[in-house]
C-alpha cells in the first residue's frame, strides 16, 4: 500500500513551518452522479459487516455523520495546484524547515540512531519526511478522520480507494484505536499515515507495547516510517541521489528513469558528481528537471522507494534535498530555469500535441510522468533540439508552431 501524503491545512503554532503540498495534482473529478449518502452508508455498511467490523464500531463512528463540504472543496482546488520543482524545494526546504529539522534531529538522535539502526534506513531521510509531513509534528491535523474518509468514499473519483481507507480506519477503531484525527483527507499522526498503512506498517518504537503515531513522542512514528521504507527495499548505506555535472555533448535521450546504468558506466560517459565521483551503485539513472543547462542529478534505487511514499518526483527530491541539508550539505549548485509551471490545461495539450505529432504518450491526464517526458524527449529530438523533456512554456509554444496552432 502506498503513502497517501497530503497537505496539512490545520492552523499550527505561529512559530511552526507549515507541512508541504504534495507535488503533483490528482486526477479532475468525472462527472458522474453520486447516490444521497444515506444510501451510499447504508450499503457500505453492508460491506464494513461483511469485512467484520462490528456493527457497534460502524454505528458509533457513521450516526450522524454528514459529508463534509470543505474537504471536497480541497480534494477539488488540488486540481490547479502547479508549481515548479524550484519554487516547490523553498517552501519545503526553507531556512525555518532546514533550522527546525537541524534542531529536531538533534533532539531526537538517539530515537533517530535506532530507527538507522534497526531499519536501515538513513535517520535524515526520516527526519526530512517528518518536516514535509507535519512540521517535525507541529501540525499533525484536527479533522475528523471518519467523516474526512466518509466524504471522499461517498464521492466518485476515488471512491475504492477511499472506501477501502475508511475499512482500515473502522478496523483501528474496533481494535480499540482512539478517536481519529489528521488531515482533511484521511492521513494521520507524525508522519501522515493513511489508515491502511497505518494497520500494514506501523511497528511500536518506544516499547510500550503499542503503535501510537498520534502521540506527542514521535517514537513509534518515526519508527513505523523506517519499517516501511525498509519494507519497500530501502538499500542501507545508500544515497537517494547526488548532483551532477554533465560533459559537453552529453546525450540527453538516456536521462529519465527509464534508463538505468551502474555509476561506473556513467562516470565512463563523463558525468561526475559536483563534489567528486560518483558514489558506486547499480540502477543509476540521471534527471534533469529544470532542463539542459540546469541542476542534475544521478539518483539511485532508494530514489525509487521514495516514491512509494509518494510519486511526485519533487517530493522525493525534496525529501533527499532537506535530509542532505540536514547533515550540512550546501542548496544545489547548478541553478534552475527562470520559467513558470504549465497549468493543468497547458499539461494536457501537451500530451494531446505530442500524440498528434506521432509521439503519444498513452495518457491525456496532465500527469508529467515518465511516459510523457519520454514522447518529449523523442519529440525534441525529432526536431532537432536537446532532448531533456523539460515541459516549459516555450517548448509547449514551439510544439503549437509544429502542429498547426
Amino acid at each position: 500500500m502506498r503513502w497517501a501524503v497530503l497537505l496539512l491545512l490545520a492552523a499550527g503554532p505561529a512559530w511552526a513551518e507549515a507541512p508541504v503540498a504534495s507535488f503533483v495534482p490528482p486526477e479532475r473529478p468525472a462527472a458522474v452522479e453520486r447516490e444521497d449518502f444515506a444510501t451510499w452508508r447504508a450499503g457500505f455498511r453492508a460491506r464494513a459487516l461483511a469485512e467484520g467490523i462490528s456493527p457497534a464500531t460502524f454505528d458509533r463512528a457513521l450516526d450522524g455523520v454528514t459529508p463534509d463540504p470543505e474537504v471536497i472543496r480541497r480534494d477539488r482546488s488540488q486540481n490547479e495546484f502547479t508549481k515548479t520543482l524550484w519554487a516547490y524545494l523553498t517552501t519545503a526546504v526553507s531556512d525555518a524547515r532546514l533550522a527546525n529539522g537541524r534542531r529536531a534531529f538533534a533532539r531526537h538522535a538517539d530515537m533517530l540512531a535506532r530507527v538507522e539502526r534497526e531499519t536501515g534506513v538513513d535517520a535524515a531521510i526520516v527526519t526530512a519526511i517528518w518536516g514535509l509531513e507535519s512540521a517535525y509534528g507541529a501540525v499533525r491535523g484536527s479533522d475528523n478522520t471518519i467523516r474526512s474518509l466518509a466524504t471522499l468514499a461517498h464521492d466518485v473519483r476515488r471512491r475504492d480507494f477511499f472506501e477501502d481507507q475508511l475499512l482500515a480506519a473502522l478496523r483501528i477503531l474496533d481494535d480499540g484505536g482512539p478517536a481519529l484525527r489528521g488531515s482533511w483527507a484521511g492521513a494521520m499522526g507524525h508522519t501522515q499515515f493513511m489508515p491502511r498503512a497505518y494497520l500494514d506498517h506501523a511497528v511500536d518504537g518506544d516499547g510500550d507495547g503499542d503503535a501510537d503515531i498520534w502521540s506527542d513522542d514521535p517514537d513509534d512514528a518515526l519508527m513505523s516510517t523506517g519499517a516501511y521504507l525498509a519494507h519497500h527495499g530501502w538499500t542501507p548505506g545508500q544515497l537517494w541521489g547526488v548532483e551532477v555535472t554533465l560533459p559537453d555533448g552529453f546525450d540527453y535521450l538516456l536521462t529519465g528513469e527509464p534508463t538505468t546504468k551502474t555509476a561506473a558506466e556513467w562516470e565512463a560517459l563523463g558525468v561526475r558528481g559536483v563534489d567528486g565521483p560518483l558514489p558506486p551503485g547499480e540502477g543509476v539513472s540521471i534527471r534533469v528537471p529544470g532542463g539542459a543547462g540546469h541542476a542534475a542529478l544521478a539518483t539511485y534505487p532508494n530514489f525509487r522507494v521514495l516514491e512509494r511514499y509518494n510519486t511526485a518526483d519533487a517530493y522525493v527530491i525534496a525529501v533527499g534535498h532537506l535530509a542532505d541539508r540536514i547533515r550540512g550539505a550546501g542548496p544545489f549548485r547548478g541553478g534552475w530555469p527562470d520559467d513558470r509551471a504549465l497549468t493543468f490545461d497547458e499539461r494536457v495539450e501537451l500530451q494531446a500535441r505530442l500524440r498528434d505529432a506521432g509521439f503519444d504518450p498513452q495518457k491525456l491526464d496532465g500527469r508529467v510522468g515518465p511516459l510523457t517526458l519520454e514522447a518529449t524527449r523523442r519529440w525534441q529530438a525529432s526536431a532537432g533540439l536537446v532532448p531533456d523533456g523539460y515541459p516549459s512554456p516555450a517548448l509547449l509554444e514551439r510544439l503549437r508552431a509544429a502542429t498547426g496552432g
